[in-house]
């Protein structure tokens, strides 16, 4: 939900298109959907509630039942019946609900009786957005339509989510429409991981996150930490010798493998260099982890070729797989990776190998440099 903030002059295409592929289940950008395939999803602006007075009266007001038998209803009419029924309900006071509120609510209902969402929190959640909602969702519900959900965009969205579950579900069972019980709610406001971790804990009631500038801005890691080095000329491998071990570069031309368990659990990924034999399955390796002055050695049930050419002197080498197939892949490679390598806080790094041939290269380069 983040396309007004996305940076670039297409970021908020390549975000849109690039979160779906890691894992998201749509987009507000339509563009995404139109030129992508990106399912899109979105609910209504808090300037559209807004934009209401109550003192509208709408074009049509009538609609029809969903199954489309039966006489037209006076939506907004039949609302005002349940708006008093609701605040009975829920015991509220003297204060009436936001009319320009629940003006919005139904014209948007009448336009859309079969996706119906409120906007809860443009006035107040409890005495304005939610019995507006409800007093809309059930005249809907009497037609025989079921409301989309409702959004919470501010506050505690963990506490007000639990809070209005539990109205809706004695709503429901007041008034004997018990879809009304499971309506989804969406929350949204500036989510980042900490408070996506949060609102997805045991016990809560949110069913839709929306996320916009955290993932489209990516304020925890602004840049990309790496760049192209050099690392070979004419065939002669080079490596770049610096005071700082993260900066220094591995030699020569590399493949890359993914060793896979028996079970299907990843082992480690090896770097080797492009001369040498590719590892087998069932083959005893010696081979040295990163940051380790150690060798150990590994016999992995399966191996994956991680390096495949697909661009070769400007020409496609076969044809580019589709947005659907890169996001099953990417899901699939994720799912692999064990709760320890995913967790949030101090999670375990993935563990990288150099093959002893690259291992020896890398140290008689460094021995050739300064001390």
């Amino acid at each position: 939900m983040g396309l007004r903030r996305a940076q670039g002059p297409d970021g908020g295409l390549t975000a849109s298109t690039y979160s779906y592929l890691g894992g998201f289940d749509g987009s507000s950008n339509v563009l995404a959907g139109q030129l992508r395939g990106v399912p899109v999803a979105g609910t209504l602006a808090h300037s559209f509630v807004t934009s209401f007075s109550g003192t509208e009266v709408p074009p049509d007001p009538m609609l029809a039942p969903a199954a489309g038998e039966g006489p037209q209803v006076d939506l907004a009419a039949h609302v005002e019946a349940w708006l008093e029924r609701v605040c009975a309900h829920l015991g509220l006071g003297v204060q009436e609900p936001h009319r320009g509120e629940r003006a919005a609510f139904v014209a948007y209902a009448l336009a859309f009786p079969r996706a119906f969402q409120g906007l809860l929190d443009s006035y107040s959640v409890r005495r304005s957005g939610l019995p507006n909602f409800l007093a809309v969702a059930l005249a809907l519900g009497e037609l025989g339509y079921r409301a989309a959900g409702v959004r919470l965009d501010s506050g505690d969205l963990l506490q007000q989510a639990l809070e209005i579950r539990g109205v809706c579900r004695s709503t429901a069972a007041q008034f004997q429409m018990p879809w009304l019980a499971s309506v989804p709610i969406a929350v949204s406001n500036n989510i980042d991981e900490e408070q996506l971790a949060r609102l997805t804990q045991e016990g809560s009631e949110v069913d839709v996150i929306g996320i916009g500038t955290s993932v489209v801005t990516c304020p925890q890691q602004p840049s990309l930490g790496c760049v192209y080095k050099l690392v070979a000329v004419g065939g002669q491998p080079r490596m770049k010798l610096t005071e700082d071990p993260e900066k220094q570069t591995l030699p020569g031309s590399k493949a890359a493998f993914r060793l896979l368990g028996s079970d299907g659990s990843l082992l480690l990924d090896l770097l080797q260099l492009a001369e040498e034999p590719p590892p087998q399955a069932g083959q005893e390796l010696r081979v040295w982890p990163q940051e380790s002055q150690e060798p150990c050695t590994v016999s992995p049930a399966h191996v994956e070729p991680l390096l495949r050419l697909w661009l070769q002197q400007g020409q496609l080498c076969e044809p580019l797989p589709s947005l659907a197939e890169s996001r099953a892949f990417a899901r699939l490679s994720l799912s692999r990776l064990s709760p320890a390598h995913r967790r949030l806080e101090n999670p375990t790094p993935y563990q990288v190998a150099l093959s002893e041939k690259l291992r020896a290269l890398v140290d008689s380069l460094s021995a050739q440099g300064p001390p």
